[in-house]
């Protein structure tokens, strides 16, 4: 049910999943995938798949949403009658998304915003989203949602597994003597967002099958402390593998009241390429 006093805007790399972004009437800013023939908006004019097929003729870049993209977002906002938005950001440490939607929304001194910086990436930020839709529809009031984004954020973690380091190597996010030492000797780090919202590496297993293994126990642990939480699986090309992994946590995370699921944004699928699993858990309290 849409809030008629709220408005929620998220960028495109939450990795809401479209029944959701539709039933809570969210608002989204697409960030941009960069080809040397020319932009693409995040999930409107181009999809996962289109990158994946593209991969072996070029790599491209990504880049924050346009400004034009952020102030057509914002017009829709104020046009359809709100005067107050909560905005949910991917990490200001992976993304400068937060602080072009912060100098946007300053532009529109008639209305009133929290901006939230998630400290995560995908469907970790999704998660925070769809709790701040949740709270916006119980009716929580706007001035105490700072501080209830605030836990809510405190509240949830990713945990990331890729099926190779080229594409983090490629896109800067590792290091050289990372990705050659583990590459030879097939090791495969579980990656998560520390609080300052940076990739940081959880653990490292040796394959495939174990790497996955210590990403579920180290969601599963950080699920069983709380007495009820949500759960998501998403993944790049990997759903078979993401249907299995999801079966697991519903049967292991006994606490669990919500569970979401779906694939990687165009955006992410440049740094991560084919393969990879998200798990994401949010504790909720309140």
């Amino acid at each position: 049910m849409k809030n008629t006093e709220i408005a929620l805007i998220v960028d495109s790399c939450t990795d809401v999943p479209q029944e959701l972004i539709e039933s809570y009437g969210m608002y989204v800013v697409p960030l941009t995938v960069n080809y040397s023939d020319g932009s693409y908006l995040d999930k409107v004019t181009i999809t996962p798949q289109q990158v994946y097929d593209r991969f072996a003729e070029e790599i491209p870049t990504t880049s924050t949403p346009t400004p034009a993209s952020a102030r057509e977002v914002f017009e829709r906002v104020t046009a359809d009658g709100y005067r107050k938005a909560v905005v949910v950001t991917i990490s200001s440490g992976l993304s400068a998304t937060y602080e072009l939607l912060c100098s946007t929304a300053l532009e529109y001194l008639e209305l009133e915003t929290v901006i939230v910086d998630t400290k995560n990436i995908g469907m970790g930020a999704g998660l925070s989203a769809i709790r701040a839709a949740q709270l916006i529809e119980k009716g929580v009031p706007f001035n105490e949602m700072a501080a209830r984004m605030a836990t809510v954020v405190e509240n949830t973690k990713v945990y990331f597994c890729v099926d190779t380091l080229e594409y983090l190597h490629k896109g800067g996010r590792i290091g050289l003597v990372t990705f050659a030492v583990g590459s030879l000797l097939d090791m495969r780090p579980v990656i998560s967002c520390n609080e300052e919202g940076v990739y940081y590496t959880v653990s490292k297993a040796r394959g495939r099958k174990q790497s996955i293994k210590k990403a579920l126990s180290v969601a599963e642990k950080f699920a069983s402390g709380f007495s009820e939480c949500a759960i998501a699986v998403v993944n790049g090309d990997a759903a078979e593998e993401a249907r299995e992994v999801l079966a697991e946590m519903k049967t292991t995370v006994q606490n669990h009241r919500a569970v979401y699921d779906g694939q990687i944004s165009p955006v992410l699928v440049v740094h991560t390429g084919p393969g990879l699993i998200g798990i994401g858990v949010q504790g909720i309290v309140g």
